[in-house]
């Protein structure tokens, strides 16, 4: 399982670095932070409950904040 955040660290990364490529450097830098807390979770060698747990929690944060953000944020379409 650990190997795992490490392969979601490559992921992010390789994110990062387009959304770099692209001028997006606020979400690059999002992508970037992502990249180093995957990294660190994957040599940390928790259990495997640990880190189901700690997946579970990163993509109820992260669903929550892209909802807020389509629904809040960006303005409407017309």
């Amino acid at each position: 399982m650990a190997r795992m955040f490490r392969v979601l660290g490559f992921w992010t990364l390789a994110i990062g670095l387009m959304a770099f490529a692209g001028d997006m450097i606020e979400m690059a830098l999002l992508f970037f932070f992502q990249t180093a807390v995957f990294v660190l979770l994957g040599y940390l060698n928790f259990s495997e409950k640990t880190y189901i747990l700690m997946f579970w929690s990163y993509m109820i944060i992260s669903f929550l904040g892209f909802t807020y953000w389509t629904f809040f944020e960006m303005g409407l379409p017309f």
